[in-house]
This record gives structure tokens, sequence and C-alpha cells, in this order.
């Protein structure tokens, strides 16, 4: 027999000091395990056992960090059975011959992007984000996947979320000198695979909006001479499933002009951002003149142009997104 919902009072005063929290929730165990389906489920799950658990809640910590330690307890669970997330420069070096085919997908859980849609600003505080969109950056998650579950866990709380050291030990259950040393080494190993702070991509800005136009307009119309002169000297181009990526100007620009932008009209976009990167969402046109659902294309971009293109071959992902599977002829 199910149980009876009386049995739980409080359910409206749950979820009104509760869902405050869902969005930041989200991000959080997206940063900690490099997918958005798997942080979805891992939110799911920790609502569930916070509210299982309501009754109990003695009000000695916030209710912020009491749900934090809910999802941090499900995050490290869930990391003990699972794979760390690379992108494909994480596995290897990259490909040398850009006018061969690139290697066939990999069967390896693939860091995935997070929709930017996805972060509803508080109403009270729509600088906050600002900051997570900052800290989102796919680079920097992708970094963050090296870590061991415990270290990521301690760096995110303590310099993405700002909690107090003393916060983080009750959150984990440690001393405040363990979180220090925990923190102290994950910087350390963070610091050898994450790009430097001044090295990394606007969060915003009118230079980010028009890179994005300029490069869909070069994709829709095949134009390799206009996409060059968008990439930087040392752009990346990563196509997660597959393994192959290419790092220069010159071998990114040969891969699409012999592989990808061989005919004008091949391919449409619908811009989007993620992880707060500008982004779009890539169709390429079918036998019957629709263009369907095909990649979703980030872009890393600086001063100087776009540096990095990861392009997401996974049509699960359009949805999140909130894009159509399809565009008519």
């Amino acid at each position: 027999m199910a149980e009876p919902t009386e049995v739980r009072p409080g359910g409206d005063v749950f979820a009104r000091l509760t869902s405050p929290y869902r969005t930041e929730l989200l991000a959080y165990c997206y940063r900690m395990l490099g997918s958005v389906h798997d942080a979805e489920d891992l939110v799911q799950e920790t609502y569930l056992r916070a509210w299982r658990s309501y009754e109990g809640f003695e009000g000695r910590a916030s209710m912020r960090t009491w749900l934090y330690r809910i999802a941090t307890n499900a995050c490290l669970t869930a990391l003990e059975r699972r794979k760390r997330r690379p992108l494909p420069s994480g596995l290897g070096g990259p490909a040398d011959d850009p006018d061969g085919p690139p290697a066939p997908p990999a069967e390896v859980p693939w860091l995935q992007p997070f929709p930017d849609r996805l972060l509803t600003p508080a109403a009270d505080d729509p600088a906050a984000t600002v900051v997570a969109r900052a800290s989102l950056r796919l680079v920097l998650v992708a970094a963050l996947q090296y870590l061991p579950p415990r270290q990521r866990a301690v760096l995110i709380l303590r310099d993405v979320l700002a909690l107090r050291a003393a916060e983080v030990a009750e959150l984990l259950g440690i001393s405040v000198p363990a979180v220090k040393s925990v923190l102290q080494r994950a910087r350390a190993q963070l610091g050898q695979v994450a790009p430097a702070e001044d090295d990394l991509p606007e969060a915003t800005g009118e230079h980010q909006r028009e890179l994005l136009e300029r490069y869909v307009a070069a994709f829709e119309h095949a134009d390799v001479a206009a996409l060059m002169e968008l990439l930087t000297a040392d752009a990346v181009l990563e196509m997660p499933p597959t393994p192959t990526w290419f790092a220069g100007r010159e071998h990114v620009g040969r891969f699409f002009r012999t592989r990808v932008l061989t005919r004008p009209g091949r391919f449409r976009m619908v811009a989007t951002a993620a992880n707060g990167q500008p982004a779009a969402g890539l169709y390429q046109r079918g036998p019957g003149g629709a263009h369907h659902a095909h990649a979703v294309m980030v872009l890393s971009v600086s001063g100087a142009g776009i540096d990095r293109i990861v392009a997401f071959r996974d049509e699960g992902l359009f949805e999140r997104f909130g894009l159509p599977r399809a565009l008519g002829a």
C-alpha cells in the first residue's frame, strides 16, 4: 500500500524552502559528473532523499548546506561506479592527417555540454548566473574530471560555491585541516591540466555574438576561407564520440574543406548557448530536403577569435537545448 501523504506534513513548506536551490544543485552535479543527463537524475535523487528525511531536519546547518550534503553524497556514490568523462583531447594526441577519415566512434562516456537555458537566474541576484556560467566553461569542467571525486567536490564547494572550510568539513564529515589539505592537492592537480584564467574565453560580449553569427554564415555557405579567418592559429576541433581531433588552424580548415563543408546548403544552424559559451545546433540536409539534427557545436572564443570547437554528435542533446529535431525544407 502506498504511504499516505499525511505521514509527511509540510510538503508546501518543503517545496518553498528547497526549490530555489534546484538550478545551482543541477550545475553542481554537472560539474561533478560531466553529464547533464546524470546531473538531472542526481538532482531528482537529492530531492527525493531530502523529502524523505525532511522531518528530521533540525536546522543546525542551513537548508542550502543540507541539500549540498545530500547531493554530494549522491554524486560520490555515483562516481564510484562511473569512469571519468573526457573530451577526445584527453585521450591522446591530435591527428596529423585532416584529409583522411576520422576514427570510428569510441565507446567512451564522453563529457556533455550544459545548456545555458537551464540556468534560471535568481530574481534577486542575476549576477549569480553570470558567475555560474563562467565556472561552467567546457574546458574547466573537462579539467575537473581529472580530479578524484572527493577532491573535485572540495574544490567546487570551496572555490566555485564559496562555502567556508568549516561548512565543507561538516558537509563531508571530515576535519577543517583535512579540507584544506584536500583543497591544496586539488588546486595543484587542476593547475596542471586547466588553462590559466587569463587564457579563458570571455563569458559575454558583443564580440562573442559576432563571432557566432559569422561562424554560422560561413558554415551554411560552405565558405571555408571565411571560417579560417575566424580561427586562431592554435585552434582545436573535437568531435565526440569520434576520438580523432585536430589542432592548428590549417589542420582544422583542411578537415572542414575535405570532409564537411563540401557544398553550400548541406548544413543549417540554430544559435544557442552552452557552458556560458556561444553554441549552435547543427542540422544536416536529408534526402527529402529537410535538415535533421546532427550535432551541438560549442565554441570557445578569445579576443583573437575562435580557439576551440567541440561538436557533440548526440541527437539526444537537442531536446535539452530546446532545439527541434528537424528544420523544414
